[in-house]
């Protein structure tokens, strides 16, 4: 369904005889001759456009990278869907050098890089012409700023699932890394560009977001442009980088030069628990530091983002793994998706969070009426009401994390409306039903629970179509920065401070005050945690906060890797519907997705990685 472009191939075709004015929704720019192109701000805007939309790409975050490849890679959800074999070894976390998600990723992840040195060139070339107002040279320099931070963010990413291997001050530096890109190549050859090491391609990162802060100082976005990467922003993912590269004294100072001065701060609890599935009220908020703006609107196309009236406008996860309400009939089996509901949460996430009280059972329900047919809101059977009370208690007790609560839907306890205003009791998935030793919890966070995402008009826009997703994508939050400070200190060695921005964090989860001690604070960086008996998180705060606080938001995978601990949990999983037996973690290759057949084949001085 997707036209897939190679890296060797799309370089050189961007912008050899000209630019791409690029509109923000538009999936076929006009191309435009760079003797006369950008010829305006304005036309430098429009080229810069193309590397924000370029992120709700289908292979990114518009469709395949969280709910098919990373969800399934970090067992984040369980597939019940078996017919596409990329799909499954994602959960195998076994990739072919054809996987198509992660050839998927890779081709967009670098066409947006094209798209940021597109802009860098192009605002080279306005600046050459000269005749700029002040105020001009000043916009200039902020869309370079914005290029800079874009071209960063999007190596990060190629780096990370793609680099042979993290590195640290001491090792990893001279393993294959990505192929560096600074410039639009002139000609064929100049697209034949072997893998830079590791190091390289950090340092290129951490170039570009100094350059980005240094751009974007000062500057505040308002009105539509309040998604725009800032100074903050910039300094956030730089601090990123250097925890990623166990550089801690620069990461410390970097991380905390954002929480004293950026501003930010984490919302409070309420806000934070409406705050991933499409409240408008919560977008762009204190938390926030770069997030992704989604259109709620799939604008009459069948598949929302593969029609050309909303591609690279809206996303599409949510058909994934919607919430499940109950069945018309009352019934777990004839339970129905908000969405096309091929996946659910992995069940061995349910314990990790602390809930400790087992599966439900089935009763008669006693309140049934037999003179009114069976429906959901007249079941023939229930949650056991002994069942139910416990599971209420562990919520008002806050016995399990709460942020539980927050990721997942539990059966019979929440409440989703199917068709945007009805209320429905969630339900197990259909394909669990009758399964007593399942729990059966969806997903919550970045879920559709509010309306059918094929229907997005339920949320109150009569004109809208989709499917579409109603939520933004948090891209760097300040909960993501204070964990990256706590590991910068703990990894130089400020254990009272490590400890501080943990239970920062798990305040805010149960609650509390972030800013003053709390009855749920850890004790020490290696006190026990809600995962009791956990082989990898049950007596790391650090670890178990970044599982629990980033849950299916896709960094996890990062987490996994770069602190090698892929065997573990491929044991602690043990496998996925979708799979046929064990899951076949191999340390060999696992941690790094191979370079896609198609670009060896056609950039002829690339290196495959290691085991593939």
């Amino acid at each position: 369904m997707t036209k897939k472009i190679y890296l060797s191939i799309l370089v050189a075709a961007a912008l050899t005889a000209g630019c791409k004015k690029a509109p923000l929704n538009a999936s076929d720019p006009s191309k435009y001759s760079t003797s006369n192109y950008p010829a305006s701000v304005g036309d430098l805007q429009s080229v810069l456009a193309a590397s924000y939309s370029n992120l709700r790409d289908q292979n990114l975050f518009g469709f395949n990278l969280l709910p098919k490849a990373l969800s399934n890679a970090t067992h984040t959800a369980n597939s019940a869907y078996s017919g596409d074999a990329g799909w499954n070894e994602m959960a195998n976390t076994n990739l072919s050098v054809t996987n198509s998600y992660s050839t998927g990723a890779y081709t967009s992840l670098f066409t947006g890089v094209k798209n940021c040195n597109v802009t860098l060139a192009g605002a080279d070339l306005l600046t050459k012409k000269g005749g700029l107002s002040s105020d001009d040279a000043n916009n200039v320099n902020y869309i370079r700023g914005q290029a800079y931070f874009m071209r960063a963010f999007y190596y990060m990413w190629l780096e990370c699932l793609f680099g042979e291997s993290y590195v640290s001050p001491s090792a990893g530096g001279d393993k294959m890394g990505v192929p560096i890109y600074n410039g639009i190549p002139a000609s064929l050859a100049e697209t034949q560009v072997p893998r830079a090491t590791a190091r390289a391609v950090w340092d290129f990162i951490e170039s570009d977001l100094k350059q980005a802060a240094t751009l974007l100082k000062g500057k505040t976005w308002t009105g539509v442009d309040v998604g725009r990467p800032t100074e903050w922003a910039a300094k956030g993912l730089l601090g990123k980088a250097y925890v990623y590269t166990q550089d801690w004294a620069n990461a410390k100072t970097t991380l905390n030069d954002v929480i004293q001065n950026s501003g930010k701060t984490l919302m409070p609890f309420a806000k934070y628990a409406d705050s991933f599935d499409g409240n408008p009220a919560n977008e762009f908020n204190e938390e926030s530091l770069f997030e992704l703006n989604v259109d709620p609107d799939g604008k009459g196309n069948d598949y929302g983002i593969y029609g050309g009236k909303a591609a690279n406008a809206t996303t599409i996860n949510g058909l994934i793994w919607p919430a499940w309400a109950l069945g018309d009939d009352g019934t777990e089996g004839a339970a129905q998706p908000l969405g096309y509901g091929n996946e659910v949460v992995h069940d061995r996430n349910i314990p990790r969070f602390g809930f400790s009280i087992g599966y439900y059972n089935l009763v008669n329900n006693p309140a049934f009426d037999n003179s009114k047919p069976a429906s959901y809101n007249n079941p023939k059977q229930v949650m056991d009401p002994a069942y139910r009370t416990q599971a209420l208690a562990v919520r008002a007790n806050k016995t399990a994390d709460p942020r539980l609560f927050v990721n997942t839907v539990e059966p019979w306890i929440d409440q989703v409306k199917p068709n945007g205003s009805t209320v429905y009791p969630a339900s197990k998935p259909n394909f669990y039903a009758g399964q007593v030793n399942t729990y059966g919890f969806s997903f919550r966070k970045y879920s559709p629970v509010n309306y059918n995402v094929n229907s997005p008009s339920q949320l109150g826009n009569a004109s809208a179509s989709g499917p579409a997703d109603a939520w933004n994508i948090y891209l760097l939050r300040m909960a993501d920065v204070y964990l990256l400070y706590a590991e910068a200190c703990k990894g130089g060695g400020d254990n009272a401070n490590a400890l501080e921005y943990l239970n920062k964090v798990k305040r805010r989860a149960y609650s509390y005050p972030i800013n003053g001690a709390s009855p749920v604070d850890y004790a020490s960086l290696s006190a026990p945690t809600a995962a009791i008996g956990d082989p990898v998180l049950g007596n790391n705060p650090l670890y178990y906060e970044r599982f629990a606080e980033l849950f299916n938001e896709g960094y996890w995978w990062f987490d996994v890797c770069r602190w090698r601990i892929g065997k573990s949990e491929a044991t602690y999983y043990g496998t996925a519907l979708n799979l046929n037996g064990a899951i076949k973690w191999d340390d060999n290759k696992s941690y790094t997705w191979p370079i896609p057949l198609a670009e060896i084949n056609s950039n002829s001085k690339i290196k495959q990685n290691p085991g593939y």
